[in-house]
């Protein structure tokens, strides 16, 4: 079995069509099909269900789909490294990234490993929380970064950095008289929401916060980003939910921050990171995510007038 049967392969299984995916790969249709067939010669097995009418996977199929991603994942990671040690780099680190982490925090974090480890290369991926975790334990990544502390057995998650939850209104609206919102008025009013299979983490934390009150929820959209929900809420779709920081960040005119009332809500970002003792390159990373060195990293957000 060579990279290209499974290049073929995963372009087959994404598309679910020959002939797309003959394009997608720039090549006839027929060479592709029997390169697939050879494929299957060789495995033993079959892969693919094909009627006139649709082509899906066998669950045979999908276990190799999985296979396949994490092959040229490996493959990916190879040639990154080797660019990197071309590059002059010493070292190298893997982060990822789920559930939008505030650029701030992460700028200021970045800004500090430069400074003290300028021979060790910070290489950041975005993903959700599911394939940070699959990355994790299959060394893909050496640490990451989530709103969710539930990982399997293998995985320690701890808390880093704590945000004040607050509501996304849009300017002018008649919530704002209140300085801290109560959840209760919130909910009287179409919800624009995070995608829950995008930003897991922050989603399971945003549940714990609704559950509090026993009513209806009224979803306008889910979104993918937090940039898209900001632009949803200032153009009156409805209300959402994230951290301070990061609605600062974005600094919508047309859309203001406001707590929540009857105590501090706080979405929590959780450190991920293998069992065991970290190499010592590791180490001094994680030490930089201190109490200590947290407050250095970001201006303090509570003195903010919105949550006054």
């Amino acid at each position: 079995m060579e990279l290209r049967h499974l290049r073929c392969f995963i372009a087959v299984a994404e598309e679910l069509h020959f002939a797309r995916a003959a394009a997608r790969l720039h090549i006839e249709q027929s060479p592709l099909s029997r390169i697939i067939k050879e494929l299957e010669y060789r495995l033993g097995i079959q892969l693919f269900e094909r009627t006139t009418r649709r082509t899906r996977l066998t669950w045979a199929g999908q276990v190799l789909l999985e296979e396949a991603r994490r092959v040229f994942a490996v493959v990916d990671q190879a040639k990154a490294s080797v660019k990197s040690a071309a590059a002059g780099y010493r070292g190298r680190l893997r982060v990822a990234l789920s559930d939008g982490i505030p650029q701030s925090r992460l700028a200021a974090l970045l800004a500090q490993c430069s400074e003290q480890e300028p021979e060790v290369e910070i290489c950041l991926s975005e993903v959700t929380f599911t394939e940070q975790v699959r990355g994790l334990n299959d060394d893909l990544f050496d640490i990451g970064f989530a709103q969710s502390d539930e990982v399997n057995e293998g995985l320690v998650a701890e808390p880093v950095w704590f945000d004040p939850l607050v509501v996304a209104v849009p300017a002018r609206h008649p919530l704002l008289t209140y300085r801290r919102v109560p959840l209760e008025e919130v909910l009287r009013y179409p919800l624009v929401l995070c995608d829950p299979l995008v930003c897991e983490g922050f989603w399971q934390q945003l549940q714990r916060v609704l559950g509090t009150v026993d009513t209806r929820l009224t979803i306008a959209d889910r979104v993918p980003t937090l940039d898209l929900m900001m632009a949803l809420v200032a153009a009156g779709y409805g209300l959402g939910f994230s951290s301070l920081a990061r609605i600062t960040e974005l600094n919508n005119p047309d859309v203001v921050a406001r707590p929540l009332a009857g105590g501090p809500a706080m979405l929590t970002t959780y450190l991920i990171r293998r069992e065991g003792e970290p190499v010592e390159q590791l180490a001094r990373f994680i030490e930089r995510l201190s109490p200590t060195q947290e407050r250095a990293l970001l201006p303090e957000q509570t003195s903010r007038e919105e949550i006054a």
